[in-house]
């Protein structure tokens, strides 16, 4: 019965691995808006974005063509997994500064 339980458990502890990014972008959250603003991906990739927030403000990256939305504390990094992505290019924005923090990813 012990090893059952210890078994179960390890199992919900262990790590999600199912997502396994080709590519990491980094882009940087600096004076409230996104650089760089375009970000160029390849397509049929899955891209990890690392999102590295150097205001001392909170921002949240938001992407309604991507569907992810992510908070990213002041002075902090956060990662949103992507794709693979059809070419085309998927808008995101700061929703926390909405009129400076613009972006786009442009997947070829």
């Amino acid at each position: 019965m012990r090893i059952a339980r210890f078994l179960a458990a390890a199992v919900l502890l262990a790590p999600v691995t199912g997502f396994a990014a080709d590519t990491d972008v980094t882009i940087v959250i600096r004076d409230h808006k996104f650089e760089p603003a375009e970000v160029k991906v390849p397509a049929g990739k899955k891209v990890k974005l690392v999102i590295d927030n150097q205001d001392a403000t909170a921002e949240e990256f938001e992407s309604h063509d991507l569907n992810r939305e992510k908070v990213i504390p002041g002075k902090s990094r956060g990662s949103v997994l992507v794709g693979p992505l059809k070419p085309g290019k998927y808008a995101f924005f700061g929703e926390f500064h909405e009129a400076t923090a613009k972006g786009v990813i442009v997947a070829e």
